[in-house]
């Protein structure tokens, strides 16, 4: 059995361990009792954000805001995505006009920013939209194993 791994629920924000073999299989949050997975990215904020940036499970965060229109044109990307990454890493979507003090914390400086973040440490970036198959490649290339 491997070492247990930490993780935030999507639902509650709470920090839940299990042991790594267990991901795939609908593990539940030991407070809120809902899943730990959803296939959908989860909205962050200030409050939010450094459950899941801590956490050993690696976090994919797209920075964005509303009015931009690379963002729009790829939510779709990033929303199919999130069911695939998962359970081997989380998704997450911080809006830059609802938390400005996190799009400074990592210099923001241009929206789409997409952030791989493991254990609380940024691992890479990337400033742009793109299309499926080079998001996954970039993934692939990128995402920390547990």
């Amino acid at each position: 059995m491997s070492e247990p791994i930490t993780l935030a629920c999507p639902h509650c924000h709470r920090r839940n361990r299990l042991a790594a073999e267990r991901l795939d299989q609908a593990p539940r949050c030991g407070a809120c009792k809902q899943t730990l997975f959803t296939g959908n990215p989860v909205d962050l904020d200030n409050r939010s954000f450094n459950a899941h940036a801590n956490a050993d499970l690696p976090l994919v965060v797209d920075f964005w805001a509303s009015w931009c229109g690379p963002c729009r044109q790829f939510a779709p990307v990033f929303a199919q995505t999130a069911g695939s990454a998962e359970p081997h890493a989380r998704l997450a979507k911080v809006d830059t006009e609802a938390a400005p003090e996190l799009a400074a914390r990592f210099a923001i400086r241009s929206i789409p920013t997409l952030l791989i973040i493991h254990r609380g440490k940024e691992i890479t970036r990337l400033n742009g939209a793109l299309p499926p198959a080079e998001f996954q490649r970039w993934l692939s290339a990128n995402l920390p194993t547990l």
